[in-house]
C-alpha cells in the first residue's frame, strides 16, 4: 500500500472543460469520481456519470459518441459497466478495469484532446441533475474507528468506563440497515422511539429530542469474496472501489436506552445519507498518511498489522455545516476534523470484516464511524460537541443548539490538499430535518 501514482495524478494537468481548472473545484481532471444520475424532473433512465468541474460526463452518451473508438477492450468494457443504472458490475470488475477507464477518460478530457468536440455533447450540468444511490447496497456495516470519538462519547454515555478495552485490538463494528440508506438531499423526518431519561420511572414513546448527525466516510466494496474465505490485509484495498461521505443520523436519547447489551437499533435505522459521488482510492493515492499510534499502544496482531513503512491512512479534511431554512443567516461550521486521525485503516476494516469467513459483495457499504480529532471543535457529532447538551453551541444567527432542530440542514464536506497535487473533493452530503409524523 502507499502512493501508486501515474500520469492521471499530475498536478499540472488541465482540462478542456474550463470549470474543472478552477482552484477550488472538488472535481478537477485528477479526481473523476463516479455517480448515477439523470436530468432533474425527467423520465430519463438513470445512468453512470463522472464529475468534471461543475459538469457530468454522461458515460452512456460517451459510449454512443464513438469517442472511445480505439481504446483497449478492458476500457471499453469498463465504460459499459460504469454507464449502467447501478454500478455493482463496474465495482466488481476490480482495479484493472477501474484504472483503464480512469486513464482513458483522463486523456480524453485533457486540454488538446482531439475527441473534445464529440465529448462536449456528452456533458450535463450538475445543477440540472438528480442522483440515486451509486449501487444497490446489499449490506451495510458501520465501524468505530476514531479513538477520540470513542473517548468523548464514552465520557457521556458510560463515564465509569469511557475507554473500551478492545478498541486498540480490533476495528469494532455493528451491522446497520441497508434499506434506509439514501442519497444526499433525502429529507429526514424526526423519528419516534422509546426513551427513558435520567430519573424516569418508566420509558415513554415520543419523537427524539436528541437528534444528531455523525460525520463519517463510507467505503463501497468492489470485488467480493466467497463465504468462508478471508481477504488478507495486503489484498484488502483491491476490494475497495472508493469512498463517499456518510451521515449516520442518530437519536441519542433512543440510543442510550436501547443499546445495552446489543448496540444501536431504532436509534440509527431510520436514515443514513451518502454523498452521490464516489471518489476512487486511485484518485486519493497522493494523500496517504500514517496511522496514529502511541508508544504505549498494544502491538497490532499480525493479521491486521501493516508493514512498518506503509502509509495506509488518508489525509482527508472533513467538516460539517448547519443552516436553517427559517432564517437567512449564514451557515455555521460545527465540526472540522480529518480522517488521518482514524485509528484503523479502511484495509484493516475489510480484512477484519472477513476474517471469520463473511462474504462481502460488490456494492456493500462500510462506514468509518464518526470521525473526531483530539482538539476542541474536531468532534464529529453533537453529543460530543455539546457534551450531551451541557455546553450548547451558538450559531451564526444567535440561536443555540444542543441537538438538531426541525428545519436544520446539515451538510458534510470533504477534500484533500497536498503541495504539487490538485485539490480533490467529495461534493456535498446534505439532509434537512422535518418534524416528526403524528
Amino acid at each position: 500500500m502507499g502512493e501508486k501514482l501515474d500520469e492521471t495524478h499530475d498536478g499540472a494537468l488541465r482540462s478542456w472543460v474550463a470549470c474543472a481548472n478552477a482552484a477550488d473545484t472538488d472535481f478537477p481532471i485528477q479526481n473523476l469520481p463516479h455517480a448515477v444520475f439523470r436530468r432533474h424532473a425527467t423520465n430519463e433512465p438513470f445512468r453512470g456519470g463522472v464529475a468534471i468541474g461543475t459538469m457530468i460526463v454522461d458515460l452512456a452518451a460517451v459510449a454512443r459518441s464513438g469517442a472511445f473508438e480505439g481504446q483497449a477492450g478492458v476500457a471499453m468494457q469498463a465504460l459499459e459497466r460504469a454507464a449502467a443504472s447501478s454500478l455493482e458490475a463496474f465495482m466488481a470488475a476490480g482495479p484493472p478495469a477501474w484504472r483503464a477507464l480512469r486513464l482513458a477518460l483522463s486523456r480524453l478530457l485533457r486540454e488538446g484532446a482531439p475527441e473534445a468536440p464529440r465529448l462536449s455533447d456528452c456533458l450535463v450540468a450538475q445543477v440540472d441533475a438528480e442522483y440515486t444511490l451509486p449501487a444497490r447496497i446489499g449490506d451495510y456495516t458501520d465501524f468505530f474507528s476514531s479513538y477520540d470519538h470513542m473517548l468523548n462519547v464514552g465520557r457521556v454515555m458510560q463515564p465509569d468506563r469511557p475507554v473500551l478495552p478492545n478498541f486498540k485490538w480490533l476495528p469494532i463494528a455493528y451491522h446497520g440497515r441497508a434499506s434506509s440508506i439514501e442519497v444526499s438531499g433525502a429529507e429526514l423526518r424526526r423519528p419516534w422511539g422509546q426513551i427513558r431519561g435520567p430519573g424516569d420511572a418508566t420509558p415513554r414513546h415520543a419523537p427524539t429530542r436528541k437528534l444528531d448527525y455523525e460525520l463519517e466516510l463510507g467505503a463501497f466494496v468492489g470485488p467480493g469474496n466467497a463465504r468462508g474465505e478471508r481477504i488478507a490485509l495486503e489484498d484488502a484495498e483491491d476490494h475497495v472501489f472508493g469512498l463517499c461521505l456518510l451521515n449516520d443520523w442518530s437519536a441519542r436519547d433512543v440510543q442510550s436506552w436501547e443499546s445495552m447489551p446489543l448496540g444501536p437499533f431504532l436509534a440509527k435505522n431510520f436514515l443514513s445519507t451518502v454523498s452521490p459521488w464516489v471518489v476512487t482510492l486511485e484518485a486519493l493515492a497522493p494523500f496517504r498518511s500514517a496511522l496514529p499510534r502511541a508508544p504505549g499502544d498494544p502491538p497490532t496482531l499480525p493479521h491486521l498489522r501493516h508493514a512498518a513503512q506503509a502509509r495506509p491512512g488518508l489525509d482527508i479534511e472533513l467538516e460539517v455545516w448547519l443552516t436553517n431554512l427559517r432564517c437567512d443567516a449564514p451557515g455555521t461550521r460545527l465540526s472540522q476534523s480529518n480522517f488521518r486521525h482514524a485509528y484503523w485503516s479502511i484495509a484493516q476494516m475489510v480484512a477484519h470484516h472477513t476474517e471469520g469467513g463473511c462474504n462481502l459483495r460488490p456494492g456493500d457499504l462500510l462506514g468509518s464511524g464518526t470521525q473526531s480529532g483530539p482538539g476542541d471543535g474536531e468532534q464529529g457529532c453533537l453529543i460530543e460537541l455539546t457534551r450531551d447538551g451541557q455546553r450548547p453551541l451558538t450559531l451564526a444567527d444567535g440561536e443555540t443548539r444542543s441537538y438538531l432542530a426541525d428545519g436544520d440542514v446539515v451538510t458534510l464536506r470533504a477534500w484533500c490538499r497536498r503541495e504539487g497535487f490538485a485539490r480533490i473533493g467529495f461534493g456535498d452530503c446534505r439532509g434537512r430535518v422535518a418534524p416528526a409524523a403524528d
